[in-house]
């Protein structure tokens, strides 16, 4: 599904390989997908993800083991998002996605 991905600064690089088959493909159809572990702030009261623009859920709540699946549509416009808030505070960070590879195989 993935290869070497990693984040730097506010860039995620990688392989992403896309998806024929299988359970993830059933529930969200074919496509590229990214899983990522999340490790945030320990002050946060909630801390939500999603790619925006966003073709599915939009933000969502991590939870308890800071594990999250996005189906890319298009690397070249979205980017991935992460809100962090604690009382009365809200941090924002975007990460590009345009420096993964797409592989057919």
């Amino acid at each position: 599904m993935q290869d070497d991905v990693e984040v730097s600064g506010n860039a995620i690089t990688g392989t992403l390989i896309k998806q024929t088959s299988g359970q993830i493909v059933t529930d969200w159809g074919a496509g590229y997908f990214i899983g990522l572990k999340f490790t945030p702030d320990s002050d946060a009261t909630t801390t939500k993800v999603g790619l925006v623009p966003s073709s599915g859920s939009g933000m969502v709540a991590l939870d308890s083991d800071n594990l999250a699946m996005f189906k890319l549509t298009d690397i070249t416009k979205q980017r991935l998002k992460v809100v962090s808030m604690r009382t009365g505070e809200e941090r924002t960070w975007f990460f590009n996605l345009d420096g993964l590879t797409l592989s057919d195989s």
